[in-house]
């Protein structure tokens, strides 16, 4: 079954590593959108922001988060995810740093985005929320044949 997926990353760091993860082509998944309209987006303002995100997010049956060196502390990353977790939607992380970028190679290994996520009981969402961790040996492999059951399990962990 093709699921509708919505990821979420930090685009300056990681939209090369991104791209290599759409093109595994068994996901549908949110547009990519250029820096432009990125940064144009940003100029309206917060609002225009978090309604293209909402609009975005809406139908998707799963958030999955790429997680870089410095995706844990993107403000709209944090936003993603409270925003997915909130509307009942499955939630998973999947690290990119060992996928190379052509500009930069190899990255870091970024901090667990939903570590800094607490929930109404006080429990980290980290608790509820798997990260997976690909082999460092054929990343993109591993990702791929793993993709599909790890957005499952996400989706009935919800």
């Amino acid at each position: 079954m093709t699921r509708k997926v919505f990821y979420s990353f930090h685009y300056d760091n990681d939209v090369f590593r991104v791209q290599q993860i759409r093109n595994i082509g068994i996901l549908e998944g949110n547009p990519p959108t250029t820096a432009n309209q990125w940064e144009h987006l940003k100029q309206k303002g917060e609002k225009a922001v978090q309604k293209w995100i909402d609009d975005n997010i809406h139908g998707k049956s799963c958030l999955i988060v790429l997680i870089g060196e410095e995706t844990a502390s993107r403000k709209w990353v944090q936003y993603e995810i409270v925003k997915a977790w909130n509307d009942g939607k499955g939630v998973l992380g999947i690290y990119v740093h060992n996928l190379k970028d052509p500009n930069t190679g190899i990255g870091k290994k970024g901090l667990n985005p939903f570590d800094k996520i607490k929930l109404d009981n006080g429990e980290k969402l980290s608790k509820y929320v798997r990260c997976f961790n690909p082999s460092s040996n054929n990343t993109y492999s591993n990702i791929a044949s793993k993709i599909d059951g790890l957005i499952e399990e996400a989706i009935n962990l919800r």
